[in-house]
């Protein structure tokens, strides 16, 4: 996981276009400070069962219908933003 968050922290900082954004950002006067927050799940493969391992339990709060797993923050983000989901994909 440590590796994952170094590969993403080194890729935005390598962005020319994000830094390009940035030096217009301060050539206006301003200060610029980036937060980025990332949600990374780890689910095992099917394949486990077959060797006796347990898959995971759904954390409490997560709605799991097929491939997608909303929890409740996303459903809020969601509303937040105006985006309304179909029942039947929920």
């Amino acid at each position: 996981m440590q590796e994952l968050g170094n590969a993403i922290n080194e890729s935005l900082s390598d962005s020319e276009r994000i830094a390009a954004a940035i030096g217009e950002i301060k050539h206006a006067g301003y200060d610029v400070f980036l937060v980025l927050e990332a949600t990374i799940g780890f689910n095992k493969r099917e394949d486990a069962e077959e060797d006796g391992d347990e898959l995971e339990a759904i954390p409490q709060g997560t709605t799991s219908t097929g491939k997608i797993r909303w929890t409740s923050q996303d459903q809020k983000f969601l509303k937040a933003l105006k985006i309304a989901v179909d029942e039947e994909v929920r």
